[in-house]
């Protein structure tokens, strides 16, 4: 079954770098909103298995913790799992404090440890030569 993820507020390169990342290893799609109101329109609209959300939103720099405190106000959105892309240790611990879970930073993109931790979330990477 196909997995679907929100990649909130990356530029286009960011965006397109977790896209392949994310479509290239697990059967999933990414889709991308900019900010909280978007990513609320997105969640109600079918269902999400991750929300990835910058540490700080492309459109107006704002703090991507923001939108995991939004989506993790609404109980609707409990059990969905939010991680923050930074390489920041600080902001990853400020984001698990407000309901997200551990994410990764864009250093680590390609690193290996990034499959392992996204496999917690959308299964089974496809096998090599699928890729």
């Amino acid at each position: 079954m196909t997995k679907t993820v929100i990649d909130c507020g990356n530029c286009g390169p960011d965006y397109n770098a977790v896209r392949k990342l994310v479509q290239s290893r697990f059967e999933a799609v990414v889709l991308q909103t900019h900010g909280l109101q978007d990513t609320l329109e997105l969640l109600e609209e079918r269902p999400i298995d991750l929300v990835t959300v910058n540490r700080k939103l492309d459109r107006d720099y704002t703090d991507g913790i923001d939108v995991i405190r939004g989506i993790k106000a609404d109980p609707r959105w409990a059990n969905v799992p939010v991680m923050l892309i930074t390489n920041y240790e600080e902001h990853q611990a400020e984001s698990i404090a407000a309901g997200g879970v551990h994410g990764f930073g864009k250093l680590a993109i390609s690193d290996p440890s990034t499959v392992r931790l996204l496999e917690s979330y959308l299964g089974t990477p496809k096998p090599a030569h699928s890729r």
